[in-house]
C-alpha cells in the first residue's frame, strides 16, 4: 500500500462539478493499493497516517499529529501510485490490486480512521475525480507499507 500523504488547509473532490468529499485543517492522502496487500497493511497505513507528527507546535516544530490536532481526513483512491515507471514510456500498473481488493482495502483504511474518531471524507471509488489541495508547507510524504522508499 503507497501514500501520498499532504498537510492541507483545505481540500476536496469534485466529480461531475459537484463536491463529494471536503475538509478543512488536516491530511490528504492520496492511497494506493497494491495487489500484495493484506489487513496487515491497512492497519499499518492507518495507524501512520493517524500519528505522523507532521504539524506544527507552538514552538513551530512538527510535533502534532492528525488526532492531536483533531484534524480532518480526506482519503482518496488512486492506483496510479503503483505505477512502475522504470521501463519504457508508459507507466506498467501491473502491481495495482484489482478493483475489488483494491476498494475493500481502501474502504478497510477510512473505516480504520474513523473509527479513531477523526472525520474522515472519500472520494468514488474508480470515478473521474478533481481534487483540491491547498498544501500547507508545503509538507508531503511518502508511505509504503512495504517500506521500500
Amino acid at each position: 500500500m503507497r501514500a501520498v500523504v499532504q498537510r492541507v488547509t483545505k481540500g476536496n473532490v469534485e466529480i461531475d462539478g459537484n463536491i463529494v468529499g471536503s475538509i478543512e485543517k488536516g491530511l490528504v492522502v492520496l492511497l494506493g493499493v497494491s495487489e500484495k496487500d493484506t489487513k496487515d497493511d491497512v492497519a499499518y497505513m492507518a495507524d501512520k497516517i493517524l500519528n505522523l507528527r507532521v504539524f506544527d507546535d507552538e514552538e513551530g516544530k512538527m510535533n502534532f499529529s492528525l488526532l492531536d490536532i483533531k484534524g480532518e481526513l480526506l482519503v482518496v483512491s488512486q492506483f496510479t501510485l503503483l505505477g512502475d515507471c522504470r521501463k519504457g514510456r508508459r507507466p506498467n500498473y501491473m502491481a495495482a490490486a484489482k478493483p475489488e481488493l483494491a476498494d475493500a482495502l481502501y474502504n478497510e483504511v477510512v473505516k480504520l480512521c474513523r473509527a479513531q474518531g477523526v472525520k474522515t471524507e472519500t472520494g468514488v471509488f474508480q470515478a473521474d475525480m478533481k481534487v483540491t489541495i491547498i498544501n500547507d508547507g508545503p509538507v508531503t510524504l511518502i508511505i509504503d507499507s512495504e517500506k521500500i522508499i
